[in-house]
This record gives structure tokens, sequence and C-alpha cells, in this order.
């Protein structure tokens, strides 16, 4: 897997070191990175221009790039271990799904469900994330109803963002949680609503048809993490 950028090298440089196989810069760098690079005695590798921009798929490496371990998804266990759950339901856009990833690991998300989706591009989620993929428990699961329900004898309360919910500031939120969070053209299945506990949204202060999903997520979140 290889991921570029910055940022995100910085990232897994000082906090995930145990996930760097490779490292490859095409141009030169800060003398302090360098030495920190080359105590992890891993190969650093010097490219050229065009063999980083190919590697990179095009994107802005800024000249970093490493190859890392490969992503392993948790279990249905971990998540359940947790006490706050965010799943999105039919979320398919990389960059909504990084932000979302982003902001929930700030903001006390324990786990986080992807469903409706046939593969997701680790690679630019986890640049999206700004890395924060590598320290969120992420699950795909195809049959979330099966497991909503498991969560529900679990004494989880399941919240699903809706624009026909109770606006989420005046709601108590558990302190076992779970938020689902539909695609923005489709929102939630009547099926999914119908297994919620409540419906929830955020009461706009001007008519206007819905923010966008990491947003949203952000919001909620926010609000329903000291629950």
């Amino acid at each position: 897997m290889i991921v570029y950028g910055k940022q995100i090298f910085l990232y897994l440089l000082r906090k995930h070191k145990n996930l760097i196989e490779e490292v490859y810069f095409s141009k030169e760098i800060d003398k302090k990175i360098f030495r920190e690079v080359s105590s992890l005695n891993i190969d650093i590798k010097r490219v050229d221009s065009k063999k980083a921009q190919s590697m990179a798929r095009g994107g802005n490496h800024q000249g970093f790039l490493l190859k890392i371990k490969e992503f392993e998804f948790c279990s249905l266990k971990d998540i359940k271990s947790g006490d706050f759950i965010l799943i999105l339901s039919g979320v398919t856009d990389v960059g909504n799904i990084g932000a979302i990833v982003r902001s929930a690991y700030s903001l006390g998300v324990t786990g986080i469900v992807v469903s409706g989706v046939n593969h997701i591009n680790l690679e630019a989620v986890a640049r999206t994330s700004s890395g924060a993929l590598f320290d969120m428990p992420i699950l795909v699961k195809k049959d979330i109803l099966s497991m909503i329900n498991e969560l529900k004898q679990l004494n989880f309360t399941v919240y699903g963002a809706d624009m026909s919910g109770e606006d989420i500031r005046s709601v108590k939120v558990s302190k076992k949680r779970v938020l689902i969070l539909g695609s923005e053209g489709e929102g939630l299945s009547l099926k999914i609503l119908k297994s919620c506990d409540k419906k929830v949204k955020i009461k706009m202060q001007r008519e206007f048809d819905s923010l966008n999903v990491s947003v949203a997520s952000a919001i909620l979140c926010d609000r329903m993490k000291n629950g």
C-alpha cells in the first residue's frame, strides 16, 4: 500500500513506525526528518519526479512517499467493545469517508462501520483522513440490519440521521450509542430508519436542503460525544 504527502508521512513516521516498509523521496528533505527516517533501518529510495507521480497516481505527493503494510480491518467484536459507534450506510465518496474518519477519531467515536460499498480506496481515505485511518477501528459489513439488532441487544441506543428527526440538541443521548448516516443523495433506507430507536437531525437556522455528510457527521458526533 502506497501513501503519499508530507502530512501523512510525518504522522506515520511519528505514530506508526511499525507500519512502514519502504521510504521514497523525490526531493531534498529536511535533515532532521532524514535522521528520523534513517533510524528506522529500512530501505530509503530516491525516485525521480516521473516515478513519484506514477506511484502517487498523479496526486500531490510533495516529494514524500511510503510503502506501508496493508491496512487491517477490525472485527465486529472490536466494534462492539466500544461505546460510540458510527455507521456509514451508502457513503461512497472517499473524500467524505476520510473527512468523517478524521473528525470521528477527534470526537471520540470508538469504531466505524462502512456499509453499501464494494471497495474502499484505502490510500485515498488514509490521505483525506490525515492518517486517522490508522487509529480508528473500521469494519466493512454488508448486512447492517442484523448488526443493528445485535447492538440493541447489547444495550446500544441507535440514532438515525434524518431530516424528519428530532433536533439533536434536545435529545438526551445514551452512554452506549450508535449513529447511522446515509448517503447525501438517498439518505437512510426506510428499513434502516425503522430499525433505529430515534431519528435525529441538525436544526438549521436558515432554509437549506442539507449539509455535506462529513460536516453533518462532525456536528452530530460533537453533540453526541458526551452521552
